[in-house]
């Protein structure tokens, strides 16, 4: 009986894949400590243009830090003080809405009766119970208010990296192996990633501030609440702008009626399909260099190895290990899989 033969190739692959399983459960396991960093550098990444602008102008760095830094801390106050304050008033309300929920299925109810659909009002007010939405918000406001100091050691994070900045090509080019081939790669990739989350964070905030707007003048309320669920999820690609439409049309639907409702969804195809399909894709240029089942496919992994701080930045950590893949040998090609096909020269 003969033995099975390993080849060297075969041993390396196993070798390979045990260790990313492991260190994908190292990942996994220290998620919230790693989480809270790799946000802290992704921010670092966006406001290091900025900084390096006001240094331009002969702004020192530490006072550019410090004015760039209480800049977020105001704007931040703000936007909490007016979600916490919207977010009071929509619990408030909740309950008034029940009646009027249970009248809207009532009548859809009746109108299914006529093309002998089942439908019991009941039970689909149970599953609409406004009273799980007012337990939802509870719940936010309180991790709101205590997520203040969350975000004091983030921001002190960026700080600190931000300081960080000047010294960290020197440091890299005594450590990398090839200096030279090593800081072309990873200045691509800040490059790419911040473009990226540049062209993002502008795009969310047009996105929010017309959402915000369109609803206000057709008389939805809390408008202000889903423009800026709108700009947050806008950063989640390919479902983001889906989801976060769903909650405006349904209240629009039931509280508003059927025109308002469709107003509201017209004006939400509109917007991300301006910015979205048209808009965001011409700006970014020639685009992430990443296949659209790619895109969906790291938002489902980042999202799973890193909940939702992963999906956010689901697009950003899958360029930077596309282009990581690139420069060994081996790795060159998954890159390729990974890429969107396309021939550049």
């Amino acid at each position: 009986m003969s033995k099975p033969i390993v080849t060297p190739s075969g041993f390396r692959v196993a070798i390979m894949l045990g260790m990313i399983v492991v260190i994908l459960a190292g990942v996994k396991a220290a998620s919230e400590i790693l989480v809270p960093f790799i946000l802290a550098l992704f921010l670092a990444i966006v406001l290091n243009p900025l900084i390096t602008l006001l240094g331009k102008l002969r702004v020192p760095r530490g006072i550019a830090i410090t004015l760039v830094i209480v800049l977020i801390v105001m704007m931040m106050l703000m936007l909490i003080t007016m979600l916490g304050s919207t977010l009071n008033d929509f619990a408030r309300t909740l309950p008034q809405y029940r009646g009027m929920m249970f009248e809207k299925l009532r009548e859809l109810q009746q109108s299914a009766d006529r093309v002998n659909i089942d439908i019991s009002a009941e039970e689909l007010v149970k599953l609409l119970d406004p009273s799980l939405a007012m337990n939802f918000v509870t719940r936010l406001l309180s991790h709101l208010s205590g997520a203040l100091m969350g975000i004091f050691i983030l921001l002190m994070t960026v700080v600190f990296m931000l300081f960080e900045v000047p010294q960290i090509p020197n440091k890299l080019q005594q450590t990398l192996e090839e200096p030279k081939k090593g800081m072309a790669a990873i200045q691509r990739a800040l490059d790419s990633v911040t473009q990226y989350l540049v062209i993002k964070t502008v795009v969310s905030v047009v996105t929010g501030l017309v959402i915000w707007v369109m609803l206000a003048l057709l008389g939805i309320r809390f408008a202000f609440l889903w423009g800026m669920l709108a700009f947050a999820l806008n950063y989640i690609p390919n479902i983001g702008s889906v989801i976060a439409a769903v909650p405006a049309i349904i209240q629009a639907l039931l509280f508003n009626g059927f025109s308002e409702g469709l107003a509201v969804a017209c004006g939400y195809i509109a917007v991300n399909l301006l910015f979205g399909n048209i808009l965001e894709p011409r700006v970014m240029g020639r685009g992430l260099g990443l296949s659209t089942l790619v895109v969906f496919m790291s938002l489902i992994f980042w999202g799973w190895l890193m909940g939702p701080i992963g999906m956010l930045l689901s697009v950003p950590l899958t360029i930077v290990v596309k282009i990581a893949l690139e420069q060994t040998e081996g790795g060159q090609k998954f890159a390729i899989i990974l890429g969107d096909g396309k021939i550049r020269v």
